[in-house]
């Protein structure tokens, strides 16, 4: 007879000023971080329960982001998807701090040059938005196309790292 193993979800909410981060971890590493209003998003009965101990690390790291101290983030993370999504996401965590790319370069970097659709929609169902960072691609003219958490908050999130926070639309 085979055993399932037990999988562990805690969650905790904090605050930020692109509004409330839902950061869920799964078996003590952190994999999730949800925007609220996020497409995507998965139902809340599946963040298990509430807890602070796995997001210590992960909550020092973010506030240190938002406070502009941090521009690259150094954690464990549990990524769930398809091997095409975790190439996806794996490529947005090379793209530095206040640079973009394109769906059309993160597809050739993977070897699929036509792929760019399928990046887009790899991007949209990244579970750990910020630290996974695909507010960082952008459409092949330059435009803010698509973003889980809303476009005015991509726009915020790009303006901030490009030290022009001032510049963007204030949402919260």
């Amino acid at each position: 007879m085979t055993t399932t193993p037990t999988v562990t979800r805690q969650h905790t909410v904090i605050d930020s000023p692109y509004g409330a981060l839902t950061l869920v971890a799964t078996d003590g590493v952190l994999s999730g971080l949800y925007m609220t209003g996020q497409r995507h998003r998965p139902p809340e009965e599946t963040f298990g329960t509430p807890g602070l101990r796995p997001f210590g690390e992960a909550a020092r790291q973010l506030n240190a982001y938002f406070a502009g101290e941090l521009t690259e983030f150094d954690l464990p993370l549990r990524l769930e998807g398809t091997p095409f999504q975790r190439g996806v996401w794996a490529e947005l965590v090379r793209i530095p701090y206040g640079e973009t790319r394109s769906y059309g370069e993160l597809a050739g970097r993977l070897g699929r040059p036509g792929a760019s659709r399928a990046v887009g929609l790899a991007n949209g169902k990244n579970p750990i938005g910020i630290i996974v960072p695909c507010h960082r691609v952008i459409g092949a003219s330059g435009s803010l196309t698509g973003y889980g958490g809303g476009l005015e908050r991509k726009q915020r999130l790009l303006a901030f790292e490009r030290g022009a926070e001032g510049e963007a639309p204030v949402l919260f």
